[in-house]
């Protein structure tokens, strides 16, 4: 028996003046059936030449202007689809993350803009409008594809993730490869979807939400000397097996440390502190009094399943988001930078399939960012555990 084929031809020009010729195979009849061998002699293979453009191209002219992290400085941007220009405007553009802006492969911050060099929201590639986006370079992960698959599945789950497709960059007229274009995670209502936290709401239901901290790295610093009380605060307890008296440090991210109040940052602290002292009370079970009462334990199951599953090396202690909306619990998520997930890291096991990420601590207890108490804590719990076992039945089963 043979299979149907279509073999698709394409002369690519790289940047280095290499051409190459690359061919691809689609095996099988058109409704997936398998062709005999006397019809496929008599039909032979299908030759189709392959359109030019098979991403679209995003090219991007600083007019001279050197890209530095922050300030964002000024050029344009053009969207090509199918070689149709599909978006021309404004933008300001600056290097992004922590360790990744020592990758040879940059990942850019891109900020669309009006003529007046003020934010404009707009729609790029279909996804919703807005203001901020990335052109991530996943410079470590050489599928390119780890953080669009666990994305995916997140909002297969119901749970917003980062929208994403890949592209081509250019910038300057020199091509960068290939990239992820998505968008950066923050309050909006097609994104984070939580209540707009003004300076003035410092009182009452006003100063319950919302709130997005997270536990990451700081921006450009490796190290992370530079965590200090206007940025962050620390949690009350140690993360446990860690031998170099570490701290769990919550950053500010919505709103950003230039904008939260004094009261915002006291209630939001308090509230951690609440659901901290709850889940290491001896009456963290009870749903009235325990952790429950503080958090929606349903986003804390997925988002342990998915960092599970695809046992992140960073998973609970780096790009670990959280948020909390006005008059609501605190909700883990949504989940952010798996580049070193599915067997991608040669350090602390995670190369391994039969290791549980949350217990990273115990494997490199010196290691500068550890996984808070939470996850074994939460294990403790026969009732989280239950529900931790149906969610992930159902999820198989579906």
């Amino acid at each position: 028996m043979f299979f149907k084929f279509k073999m698709y031809l394409r002369l690519t020009s790289f940047s280095l003046g290499i051409t190459a010729l690359i061919l691809s195979y689609s095996c099988g009849s058109e409704d997936g059936t398998v062709i005999p061998p006397e019809q496929e002699e008599e039909k032979g293979p299908n030759l189709e030449i392959a359109p030019e453009y098979r991403l679209p191209l995003i090219k991007i002219n600083t007019n001279s202007n050197t890209i530095v992290d922050e300030p964002k400085v000024d050029a344009q941007m053009s969207i090509l689809e199918n070689g149709t220009e599909t978006y021309s405007g404004p933008i300001g553009i600056e290097f992004r993350g922590a360790s990744s802006q020592l990758f040879p492969k940059k990942s850019y911050g891109v900020e669309t803009r009006d003529e007046n060099n003020e934010d404009l929201n707009v729609s790029l590639l279909g996804f919703p409008e807005e203001e901020d986006w990335i052109f991530y370079g996943p410079y470590s992960d050489k599928s390119l594809m780890r953080n669009i698959l666990i994305f995916d599945l997140s909002r297969d789950l119901d749970r917003y993730a980062s929208r994403c497709r890949f592209v081509e960059l250019d910038i300057n007229d020199s091509y960068r490869g290939v990239y992820v274009f998505m968008e950066k995670l923050k309050r909006d209502s097609g994104r984070i979807d939580i209540n707009n936290l003004k300076e003035d709401e410092n009182s009452g239901d006003d100063l319950t939400g919302g709130y997005i901290i997270k536990i990451d790295k700081i921006a450009g610093n490796e190290v992370g000397q530079d965590y200090n009380d206007q940025i962050s605060f620390e949690s009350e307890y140690a993360p446990p097996a860690s031998n170099a008296s570490q701290k769990i440090h919550f950053l500010y991210d919505d709103p950003g440390a230039e904008d939260i109040t004094p009261e915002q940052k006291t209630y939001i602290s308090t509230y951690m502190g609440q659901f901290e002292d709850a889940l290491a009370s001896d009456s963290f079970t009870d749903p009235d009094v325990g952790y429950a009462a503080y958090v929606d334990v349903d986003s804390f199951i997925d988002f342990f399943l998915l960092n599970e599953l695809a046992n992140n090396v960073d998973a609970y202690r780096l790009s670990t988001f959280m948020h909390k909306d006005k008059n609501d619990k605190l909700k883990m998520g949504p989940i952010w930078d798996f580049n070193l997930a599915f067997g991608n890291a040669d350090y602390c096991s995670g190369g391994e399939s039969n290791v549980w990420a949350y217990r990273f601590n115990e494997r490199c207890p010196s290691d500068f960012w550890q996984v808070p108490f939470w996850w074994g804590r939460l294990l403790e719990d026969p009732e989280f555990v239950s529900q931790l076992q149906e969610r992930w039945n159902v999820l198989r089963g579906g």
